[in-house]
C-alpha cells in the first residue's frame, strides 16, 4: 500500500510539471530585433563576438566575472559638438555666476571663455579650466552640484536640434549597452568629462549606476557640520581621466582589464590597447563621425574628438571601425 502511494504521488507529480509552462528565457527580446539600429555587417560581427565568448562551449569563452565593457561618454554615447555638453553647463553656470560678479571677465582667462573664442580654448592648460571651474561654482558640497547638474540637465537643450542634451544620445549604442548587459556583461562609462557631472544622470539615460562611472575628478574634503557629513569639492588637483590616465583609471577603480572597449578619439587608444592585450578575445569599437547631416562630421580638425592615430591602428589591428553614416541606422532615439 505505501508503495502504491508513493507511486501514485511521484505520478501526479510528474504530471502536474508537464503542464507547467516552460521558464521565459532570459532573453526575451526576438533574435531579429536586436540591436536593430545597427547595419547588418557591424551587428553581426558585435553578435557574433558575443555569442562566442559567452558560449560555455567555445574555447573563447569568457566567465561572467570578467566580462567588463568600457565606454567613453563625448562622442562615443552623446555627441561632443560643436562643444562637449559639459563645456555648455559650464558656460551657463559662468554665465550666470558672471551677472553676480562682471568683474571676472578682467580676467583674459574666464572672458575667452565666456565669449568662446574657440582659438583661446584651443590652447588652455589645465590650470585654465581649474580656474574657470572655481569662477563657475565655487566649492560646492558633492549633493548641490548633484542638484545644480540635473537642474540643467532638465531644461537644457542643443541649439542645433532643439533637444535636451540628455535626449541626444546615440541609439545604437543605447541598444548596445542594454544587450551587453542581458549578456552578463557589466557596462561602465570611463571618460575624460566629470566624474561628478556624469553620475548626475547616467543611470537614467544609459543605465549605467554612478558607481560604474569612471571620469576626472578634483581635489575634495569630508566635512561634518553637526551631524551631517558632506564631500566638499575643492577644484585645484585634478586627474585628468583621458588618454593613458583611462587604463589607470581602470586599474584603480575597476581592477580589471575589459574584454570590450568602446571610443571614438585619440583620446581613447591607450583604453583600446590595455583592452586587447587582454588574454580573452575582445572586441574595440571604434566610432568614426562621418555623418553631417544626421549629426556631425570630424576626424582630425577639431576642438575635441581628434581622430588620427585611434583610426590608423583600428584599421591596422583589425578593431571595428563603424561608419557613422553607414552603419547606424538612426543616430538618435526620436529619429
Amino acid at each position: 500500500m505505501r508503495i502504491a502511494t508513493i507511486a501514485l504521488i511521484i505520478a501526479l507529480i510528474i504530471a502536474i510539471s508537464a503542464c507547467r509552462q516552460p521558464a521565459a528565457p532570459v532573453n526575451t527580446v526576438p533574435e531579429n530585433t536586436r540591436l536593430s539600429s545597427w547595419a547588418e555587417g557591424p551587428r553581426q560581427r558585435i553578435m557574433g563576438w558575443v555569442k562566442d565568448v559567452t558560449d560555455t562551449a567555445s574555447s573563447n569563452f569568457i566567465p561572467v566575472k570578467d566580462r567588463i565593457a568600457v565606454f567613453d561618454n563625448d562622442g562615443t554615447l552623446w555627441p561632443e559638438q560643436p562643444v562637449p555638453n559639459q563645456l555648455a553647463f559650464q558656460l551657463d553656470m559662468l554665465k550666470y555666476a558672471l551677472a553676480n560678479n562682471p568683474a571676472a571677465l578682467k580676467d583674459p582667462v574666464i572672458k575667452a571663455i565666456a565669449t568662446k573664442d574657440r582659438k583661446a580654448l584651443s590652447s588652455f592648460k589645465l590650470e585654465d579650466m581649474q580656474k574657470v571651474t572655481q569662477a563657475s561654482w565655487g566649492t560646492p558640497t558633492a549633493d548641490s552640484f548633484l542638484t545644480l547638474v540635473r537642474k540643467w540637465t532638465d531644461t537644457a537643450k542643443d541649439n542645433r536640434f532643439g533637444k535636451r542634451y540628455i535626449d541626444l544620445v546615440y541609439q545604437p549604442m543605447i541598444e548596445l549597452l542594454g544587450y551587453l548587459r542581458e549578456n552578463g556583461f557589466k557596462t561602465f562609462i570611463v571618460s575624460g568629462g566629470g566624474a561628478d557631472f556624469m553620475r548626475a544622470w547616467s543611470e537614467d539615460i544609459y543605465g549605467i549606476p554612478p558607481y560604474q562611472v569612471i571620469g576626472s575628478y578634483e581635489d575634495a574634503k569630508f566635512a561634518l557640520n553637526d551631524t551631517v557629513g558632506n564631500i566638499i569639492k575643492l577644484g585645484g588637483k585634478y586627474f585628468v581621466d583621458d588618454k593613458e590616465g583611462k587604463p589607470l583609471a581602470i586599474h584603480r577603480f575597476i581592477g580589471k582589464r575589459p574584454v570590450l572597449c568602446g571610443g571614438n578619439s585619440d583620446g581613447d587608444l591607450a583604453m583600446m590597447q590595455y583592452t586587447a592585450s587582454s588574454p580573452y578575445k575582445t572586441l574595440n569599437i571604434l566610432l568614426h563621425h562621418t555623418d553631417p547631416t544626421r549629426e556631425y562630421q570630424y576626424d582630425v580638425k577639431t576642438l575635441s574628438g581628434h581622430l588620427e592615430k585611434a583610426l590608423t591602428e583600428a584599421r591596422a589591428r583589425g578593431w571595428m571601425v563603424v561608419d557613422m553614416k553607414k552603419d547606424f541606422g538612426k543616430v538618435f532615439p526620436f529619429e
